[in-house]
């Protein structure tokens, strides 16, 4: 089951529009505390900058949500990228946007735009994810079994991490809750019954879905 959307890491992007330097910065957070640290951590690192432009969206519902224009005309910059986040469907992410001023004047529609097209970069660079209930599943299994459990990760069947090697393999293979049971036959027939299943929980799990234009 979806939980929400959101970002998938952090991301980091910079473009130039008539002199300007727009730098953005991207991270997941899950409460508005960790996006205001995140935010007062950018704006130290760029304090010599003539703008530093924060927005973020917290909780499930979406019922956190903050932005500032930090000095740029009033609705130019903060509330773009804040509705940039909100139409992406996106909770629980900070952003910052740093400005140097170029000496070139953008006026309120060219700067809304350069704002957003910045948010848009820093959120193509951290990629756009679905965050869902999940079983992770604990395995270990022998050599010959590896290849083709990767190769059905690959096929968009799980995903597998924490991978160890030692007289057998150990991994963790993640799955959305709901395709618990299908994916433990699906492993359990590959490997005609000889991966062990050590252990099993659920927690929430971020899926890689897109990268946005």
């Amino acid at each position: 089951m979806q939980i929400y959307r959101s970002v998938y890491g952090c991301g980091e992007a910079e473009y130039t529009v008539e002199r300007s330097r727009f730098i953005t910065h991207v991270s997941p957070a899950e409460t508005p505390e960790e996006a205001r640290a995140f935010i007062a951590g950018i704006k130290e690192k760029y304090k010599d900058a003539t703008h530093n432009v924060p927005a973020f969206v917290c909780g499930a519902g979406s019922e956190h949500q903050w932005a500032s224009d930090d000095g740029e005309p009033q609705g130019t910059s903060g509330m773009p990228v804040l509705r940039l986040l909100t139409g992406e469907g996106l909770t629980n992410v900070a952003i910052v946007i740093t400005r140097y001023f170029g000496g070139i004047k953008l006026g309120t529609g060219g700067l809304a735009r350069a704002y957003t097209h910045a948010a848009s970069l820093g959120i193509e660079s951290a990629g756009i994810c679905e965050v869902r209930e999940s079983a992770l599943l604990s395995y270990s299994f022998d050599y010959q079994y590896l290849s083709k459990l990767q190769s059905m990760a690959e096929d968009g069947r799980f995903e597998m991490d924490g991978l160890e090697y030692t007289d057998t393999v150990s991994a963790v293979i993640k799955c959305p809750s709901e395709n618990r049971e299908a994916v433990k036959s699906a492993v359990s027939d590959l490997t005609s019954g000889r991966a062990v299943l050590k252990s099993e929980t659920s927690a929430p799990c971020r899926y890689l879905l897109q990268k946005i234009d």
